[in-house]
């Protein structure tokens, strides 16, 4: 599908199009297809998210920039506005590789790459697979290394993985319910109507599997997430902006001091005050530290 093949049905009615007003488009991948925003000319975002969450933690950087730069802002299979097929894959690896289906299909080339939580290693990956397409790099609190052996993740990575994780993830929706606030660290941001946007995508157990997979693959994918870590010199022969809110309580200081020891010609903008999702919690600064970041 090309860039002017819009996505003409409607979308669902918890929708607020105040709040997310763009156009959606399709891709066809071969277990389902992907929404995505694609909205603005010029060099192109591509906004990356993790999970339980879709390209609507992007809406305040497409408005705001998509006058000056193409956003795209795809939803992960399995999430959002995309197709939740039960039995698909959807591996971290599993998602990096129909990431860079949709950049080819689309021909994005001069892009700057701006990725959250689960989206760094899915779209850092790109510059494994298409190195040639990304011009520099967005970091919002995530990372790109195996981090089995930190206990907070192999526990968490485990419990999801075990009979009480798969009930909690799949039976009460646990991840957009409970660790989408808990990781504010503000919760007045995230007002009723926003939450629902995190927890309407999630209507039953059957399509809750994409968030249930990849909260057993934090640890569970150490080894591929060693085969990304292997080829960071591609970062550090690329513009890179660290932004980083500093109240996360799933990424804390120690996640933030490996990405900062490790590419020293990194440019940091920190938030005070501000949790695991600062597009969420300080919209407008983000929008502008990426707006610096692609020199819109």
């Amino acid at each position: 599908m090309d860039r002017n093949g819009a996505d003409e049905r409607r979308l669902p009615a918890w929708v607020d199009r105040t709040e997310y007003p763009f156009r959606t488009r399709r891709y066809a991948t071969d277990a389902g297809e992907m929404s995505y925003v694609d909205e603005g000319t010029g060099d192109p975002l591509l906004l990356v998210h993790g999970t339980p969450s879709w390209s609507f933690e992007w809406r305040h950087a497409v408005r705001t920039l998509a006058s000056r730069r193409r956003c795209v802002a795809p939803d992960h299979l399995g999430f959002g506005l995309s197709d939740k097929p039960e039995h698909a894959d959807y591996r971290p690896a599993d998602h990096a590789a129909r990431l860079a289906g949709l950049v080819r299909q689309l021909d994005l080339r001069r892009i700057t790459l701006v990725v959250h939580d689960f989206g760094g290693p899915i779209g850092l990956d790109l510059l494994r697979t298409e190195p040639e397409r990304v011009a520099r790099v967005v970091v919002v609190n995530t990372w790109a290394w195996p981090h089995g052996d930190n206990p907070k993740i192999r526990r968490l990575s485990n419990l999801v993985r075990s009979w009480v994780g798969r009930f909690l993830y799949r039976r009460l929706n646990a991840s957009p319910r409970w660790l989408v606030p808990a990781s504010f660290a503000d919760r007045r941001r995230l007002t009723p109507a926003i939450h629902r946007h995190y927890l309407a995508p999630f209507p039953n157990a059957a399509s809750r599997t994409a968030p249930w997979v990849l909260g057993g693959e934090l640890a569970g994918s150490d080894p591929w997430y060693g085969q990304l870590w292997q080829a960071r010199a591609a970062l550090a022969d690329r513009p890179l902006d660290i932004l980083w809110g500093m109240s996360d309580p799933a990424f804390d200081t120690a996640y933030l001091g490996r990405w900062t020891e490790t590419f020293a010609h990194a440019r940091l903008t920190t938030f005070a005050g501000v949790g695991h999702f600062p597009q969420e919690e300080a919209p407008e600064a983000v929008a502008a530290a990426i707006g610096r970041a692609a020199g819109a």
